[in-house]
């Protein structure tokens, strides 16, 4: 297994314009231990191309995924068409690099008048549809575990089930599963065969005072992003049985927390660095 870091790790300095993409990749391979980068469509300027190349070329860093920001939860058919659009744009981003996964999503809650099920069926549609095209690029779509119709397991695998393409398989993310009241190590279990890239993430329960960024789950609890490796998630568990089952993709650091982020990336890399050292050859 590979180490990469998710640029969303490193959000606030893209925001704010102190970097590049390349930038990004340089403080990668000079601060940190990852050998790879996960960067996004969200992030993504064209005119930066060249650039991310030479960064690229020079640091030997490689683009492990490309993260995609779709959302299907919408009821108008050429919206739908543009999230499609989305996906496949990050397709063609990682076919650039050299990257053979592509992250996408679902969606989010139903439009009001709308039910799951009809919602469903148009996230299918889309997925079924990006898939196709991503097969011909030999380009893996993996669905992150994320929000309303895809943060379960179950939710996960009906949806892999229903567009039925080796195309689409799990991002498998280790904190969002608390954010919907379920265990990640049950998860892993039902998930595990899908699992073709993880995000590696770690959180700790807070209470309404919290003065930092907390997520609020499905149940009511709240969390808060931790450096991974020092919150509540068995982290060297999931580890541990991934590579027992045979995974040996990216495991693409993805931190969520208070502290500064440079430090946040580089202290989950290193903790992620330290558990895989534990694992059996």
């Amino acid at each position: 297994m590979n180490m990469a870091l998710s640029i969303w790790s490193c959000h606030t300095y893209l925001q704010n314009g102190q970097w590049t993409n390349a930038d990004f990749i340089r403080f990668v391979a000079q601060e940190t231990k990852a050998a790879g980068v996960e960067l996004l469509t969200y992030f993504w300027k064209g005119e930066e191309l060249e650039e991310v190349r030479k960064a690229l070329a020079e640091t030997r860093i490689q683009v492990a995924a490309v993260g995609a920001s779709n959302n299907f939860s919408h009821p108008d058919p050429q919206r739908r068409r543009v999230e499609v659009d989305e996906i496949l744009a990050a397709v063609h981003l990682a076919e650039t690099f050299g990257a053979r996964i592509v992250r996408v999503f679902a969606g989010d809650r139903p439009p009001e008048g709308y039910a799951f099920d009809e919602v469903k069926a148009w996230i299918v549609e889309g997925l079924r549809e990006a898939a196709a095209a991503a097969a011909e690029k030999d380009i893996v779509l993996c669905l992150e575990n994320h929000g309303v119709f895809a943060g379960q397991a179950g939710q996960v695998q009906a949806i892999l089930d229903e567009v039925g393409s080796p195309y689409l398989r799990s991002t498998f993310d280790t904190g969002n599963f608390l954010l919907v009241g379920e265990d990640p190590t049950a998860a892993l279990e039902a998930l595990g065969p899908q699992v073709a890239h993880v995000h590696f993430k770690d959180f700790v329960p807070v209470d309404e005072g919290y003065a930092g960024r907390a997520y609020t789950g499905l149940t009511g609890e709240r969390f808060a992003g931790r450096i991974a490796g020092e919150g509540m998630i068995d982290l060297p568990g999931l580890l541990g049985r991934l590579h027992q089952d045979g995974y040996r993709g990216w495991l693409t650091v993805e931190y969520e927390g208070d502290d500064e982020q440079k430090l946040g990336a580089a202290g989950s890399l290193a903790n992620l660095a330290r558990i895989l050292e534990g694992l059996p050859a």
